[in-house]
């Protein structure tokens, strides 16, 4: 997981990585009565973003305990170049111009890509991450305690279809259950284990 905090948010270069989605969370605190004009700014930013290729979609979590007051703003992308390009972007560097004044303090980001997609959750000060042993552990747990019942579910169902095509079915299976059901609950649950400063 690559960890960034920063006093400003200017229009830089996105760090290489191993290729795989890319997810960005960035949190901002915003100035006492400025609310509604950072609220116009989020749907502003939103839709210039979504005319980018490679965009995956943009989730707002407003101001909360679990966010500590902030507003997040969390973008995908399908790589690490198509993000770049956005955040590279002319485009968003006038956007980000139109911030002046309406936010104060230290602006934090968190990026993660590839398999660190399914631990992040959004409520997770930026400078923490799972550590490697800890994810590969649980995934081993959560690929088994999938893959098994599918096969014995998938396979006796599927016995005429090509061999790659049944693998096919489960993975596809398996990768959706992880993604949007699984993880998240998984993840959220094991939180203080996850995320343990020792």
């Amino acid at each position: 997981m690559q960890v960034e905090n920063q006093m400003s948010d200017p229009t830089h270069t996105t760090p290489a990585s191993d290729g795989g989605p890319v997810t960005v969370s960035v949190s901002r605190r915003v100035s006492p009565g400025r609310e509604a004009e950072y609220e116009d700014w989020l749907h502003g930013i939103a839709a210039a973003a979504t005319a980018y290729e490679g965009h995956q979609g943009i989730n707002i979590l407003r101001p909360s305990a679990q966010t500590g007051g902030r507003y997040v703003l969390i973008y995908r992308f399908d790589s690490d170049a198509h993000a770049a390009a956005w955040e590279n972007s002319p485009e968003r560097a006038h956007w980000i111009a139109k911030l002046e004044g309406i936010t104060e303090g230290e602006v934090e980001r968190k990026r993660v890509t590839g398999l660190e997609v399914w631990f992040d959750l959004p409520e997770v000060p930026a400078a923490a991450h799972a550590p490697r042993w800890k994810m590969a552990l649980v995934l081993i747990a959560v690929v088994f305690v999938i893959v098994y019942p599918l096969q014995l579910v998938i396979l006796p169902l599927t016995t005429a279809w090509p061999h790659w095509l049944r693998t096919l079915t489960i993975a596809v299976i398996q990768v959706s259950l992880m993604t949007y059901l699984v993880m998240p609950r998984v993840t959220a649950l094991l939180k203080p284990w996850l995320f343990a400063k020792h």
